[in-house]
């Protein structure tokens, strides 16, 4: 028996999706409504890894961008500002030279995402590159070939490669819950992906559809917490991909509140990868339409 499945045989991984689906709806049932306040939106707020990710992206439209997260401190002093800003690897250095205000990180996606069907050797020069340019995170996606063909030794050999370029900054890894399709594939990618020395596991790129999914997040936040009571290790998790509206939001975080407790609902264990969502909080924050991003 390799080691690598054995370490998956000290977990749970074999799940009912049905079983899984009825929890979610039971947590989501007896929290929702009572999430829906003021005080969770700013918290949500305060968690956004703002994001830029589209193919027409330039670097006058990153410095727009960026320009955006500076002023966001004086326009609207009574919040705290985003968690970070994600971007291309190709404009971090634009981010690293334009971000003024503390207290958000700069991520960016690396390592051939969002296929990351490329030489491992390219995805660690990459990333090193991108920690060079001053990306405080970093966001890869799992080898889905590698953990569909079971070739489990070469996929956490690579992010556990990718990890080591990382040196300071932390490793938020994708499963692309969508294409894992079933929750006893989720929980095993998630168990692989900690395993390998990810400090974040994070639901989908927002590339493929479906993207993030409350099951998913549920059976991720389950494998966080047993590998928690197993290393004493806190992994975070981000979820990303059509998250749009404050409700969307709030029943993640009702997910992670319920499995993994009020400790992990802060912006260095908690994160959503988004968009629109950070004008949709704002706005039923203040009670009015913002398009401020």
């Amino acid at each position: 028996m390799s080691k690598y499945i054995k370490t998956l045989n000290e977990y749970n991984i074999t799940l009912d999706d049905q079983f899984v689906s009825e929890k979610v709806e039971q947590i989501i049932n007896k929290n929702l409504q009572d999430s829906m306040k003021e005080e969770v939106f700013k918290k949500l707020f305060s968690c956004i890894d703002l994001t830029s990710l589209n193919n027409t992206d330039n670097t006058q439209q990153i410095i727009n961008f960026v320009e955006k997260v500076n002023r966001f401190d004086q326009e609207f002093p009574q919040l705290d500002n985003v968690a970070a800003v994600c971007v291309y690897p190709n404009f971090t250095g634009i981010v690293q030279s334009h971000l003024e205000v503390e207290n958000v990180k700069i991520a960016a996606v690396s390592a051939g995402f969002p296929g990351a069907q490329t030489y491992t050797e390219i995805k660690v020069a990459e990333t090193s590159l991108t920690v060079m340019d001053g990306a405080d995170e970093i966001d890869i996606v799992m080898n889905l070939g590698n953990f569909t063909a079971g070739e489990f030794e070469e996929l956490t050999d690579e992010i556990s490669e990718i990890k080591d370029a990382c040196r300071e900054a932390h490793l938020k890894v994708i499963l692309e819950t969508g294409t894992l399709k079933t929750a006893s594939n989720i929980k095993k990618a998630a168990v692989l992906a900690m395993y390998s020395g990810a400090d974040f596991i994070k639901t989908s790129t927002g590339k493929t559809h479906p993207a993030a999914t409350l099951e998913a997040a549920y059976v991720m936040c389950e494998a966080i917490k047993e590998y928690y009571l197993k290393t004493d290790k806190m992994i975070g998790f981000k979820a990303a991909g059509g998250i749009v509206t404050s409700e969307d939001a709030v029943k993640y975080y009702c997910i992670v509140k319920e499995v993994l407790g009020e400790n992990w609902l802060n912006k260095e264990h908690f994160r959503i990868g988004a968009s629109r969502l950070a004008n949709n909080l704002l706005g039923d924050i203040f009670g009015k339409q913002i398009n401020f991003f």
